[in-house]
């Protein structure tokens, strides 16, 4: 405790606390009592300064999450706003409606191509940097979108802007997870899916906003506005600090250390934490990371890390199956095919979703390092699985009523609600947190990969299917696979929370810890040892 007293003697902080001592009874702490000479007793200055250091660490890094987490706007936003501009997009430039799925589709399928690169280049030049190149790279799609006279030239800024989108999603969740400490990993990790519904509401408020406006224009402005963020964006690359397990991998051990101890709560924790990220690295002798080595061995996985792999990639596939992107990019079309008319009503509607995803992942937020990521993930996949099956219920046999429309939204908020709750931002979070270090950002990037491919696969074949064997059905369909996602998370998923990035690899060591109760008997031991 005595180096942490040094430690804020020398950045200026005590200072407040020469105030303190100097102000005798008037500012005296509670909890301090003077000593035989008038001053005050050593251990409660101590504790004061502890308490501060603890208050400022964790604002630095609930600063750090939320500046991380900017780029998931962009995404969240090009989601909301395409779900309205299509319809105008389509009355403008004449598109079909194969088109029209090409269009909203493929930016799922070509962000995979930056998430495959995002986990290369970002163990090559730093989280921080990759970061800022899939801000840039976004912008300049979206730039390009907006002024595009043809779909031939849409469909280029379209390309551009999934590139960026697949940058950001693998990497922030990894930053955010490396920085993070373990109490409070699960609700900041959850941060860029906090953004991403953001962007979503902000898109949906955009449509409505603009839909007034001549076909030509509206959907040109509501592309524009996606642009605004990059100025934060460029803001926050000048006050985050890269992440400092990315630093010991390049051996810069002193920098880690410094981010450390700006993240962790007292100087035992930043020595446990350095330990355990130099075990964890391979670096304690001065060896260096090499990137090869991290292809073989996830092409040729050991049986636990083979685990991690099924459940990464496994959970992120599961999101995007169960539809939640065919419910928010056609929104409208499915509140239309209930009965509901009007660009101005569907518009409005898509706002109540878009409400209804953000509020609900505020509740994840609170309770997903309290109750744990596996209870979160049942209530979320099974209430999923309940509004799926009752939209198809509403679509196949009471659409076209006022109770039909009224069960329709109620169906569909109800289902993104339950995918904030759960699956929607847990999926980031376990694959940010399962991997080694060695092999995170890369295996990260395998696991939205998945995600990617599925959500475009889901965009883009939505209508087709729809108009094969009707829109009812389709959500039929999307609630069987929910179901399965269940048992999924049953056999697959181990609980994390109050687990250190470190200590993920003792999950995922036998096949008893990865299915059952066990893991938490095996790691009381291993809990109590990392308190002490």
């Amino acid at each position: 405790m005595g180096l942490v007293g040094n430690q804020e003697n020398g950045n200026g902080e005590v200072g407040l606390s020469g105030i303190h001592l100097g102000s005798k009874n008037k500012y005296r702490r509670m909890d301090s009592e003077l000593t035989d000479d008038g001053g005050f007793d050593e251990a409660s200055l101590q504790k004061q300064q502890q308490e501060e250091r603890r208050r400022t660490t964790r604002k630095y890094v609930f600063a750090c999450a939320v500046f991380a987490s900017l780029n998931s706007v962009l995404l969240g936003y090009d989601v909301g706003v395409m779900s309205g501009a299509i319809l105008f997009i389509h009355e403008d430039l004449k598109i079909t409606e194969v088109q029209e799925e090409v269009l909203v589709g493929c930016l799922s399928v070509v962000s995979l191509f930056g998430s495959l690169a995002g986990g290369k280049t970002a163990d090559a030049i730093g989280r921080k940097w990759t970061m800022g190149l899939a801000a840039i790279i976004f912008q300049t799609g979206a730039a390009i979108m907006t002024l595009a006279p043809s779909f031939e030239i849409l469909m280029v800024g379209r390309l551009l802007a999934g590139v960026g989108i697949g940058f950001g999603v693998t990497i922030a969740p990894v930053y955010i997870a490396e920085i993070s400490p373990t109490i409070s990993r699960g609700s900041l990790t959850a941060f860029p899916e906090i953004f991403i519904n953001i962007g979503i509401l902000l898109g949906y408020v955009s449509n409505y906003a603009f839909s007034g406006l001549p076909s030509h224009t509206s959907w040109r402005i509501m592309l524009a506005v996606g642009i605004l963020p990059s100025v934060f964006i460029g803001f926050a690359l000048c006050i985050i600090p890269e992440s400092p397990r990315w630093l010991v991998m390049q051996n810069r051990v002193e920098e880690a250390k410094t981010v450390l101890w700006k993240t962790n709560e007292t100087d035992a924790e930043v020595e446990e934490r350095l330990a355990e990220i130099l075990s964890a690295a391979g670096t304690t002798n001065g060896e260096k990371y090499e990137d090869k080595a991290v292809w073989r061995e996830l092409l040729s996985p050991s049986p636990a890390l083979r685990r991690m792999l099924v459940t990464g990639i496994g959970i992120q596939c599961f999101q995007q199956v169960t539809g939640i992107d065919a419910t928010v990019y056609y929104s409208p079309t499915i509140l239309k095919e209930a009965g509901l008319v009007g660009n101005s009503k569907l518009l409005g509607a898509t706002v109540a979703v878009g409400i209804s995803k953000t509020v609900f992942i505020l509740v994840a937020i609170v309770l997903i390092d309290k109750v744990g990521r596996k209870p979160l993930l049942y209530v979320s996949t099974i209430g999923m699985t309940v509004c799926l099956f009752t939209l198809g219920i509403t679509l196949s046999w009471l659409k076209g009523g006022p109770f039909g429309i009224d069960l329709a939204v109620l169906s569909v908020c109800g289902n993104v609600a339950f995918f904030s709750v759960g699956i929607g931002p847990i999926c980031w979070v376990l694959t940010s947190e399962i991997f080694p270090l060695r092999l995170r950002a890369q295996a990260a990037a395998l696991g939205a990969v998945g995600n990617r491919v599925c959500s475009g696969l889901v965009a883009m074949s939505f209508l087709s299917v729809a108009h094969a064997i009707t829109m009812g059905r389709t959500f039929f369909v999307f609630s069987a696979v929910s179901a399965v996602s269940v048992a999924f998370v049953y056999a697959c998923v181990p609980e994390t929370k109050g687990k250190s990035l470190e200590q993920m690899d003792l999950l995922f060591q036998s096949e008893q810890v990865w299915e059952g109760s066990r893991a938490e008997q095996e790691f009381g031991d291993v809990e109590q040892l990392v308190q002490k």
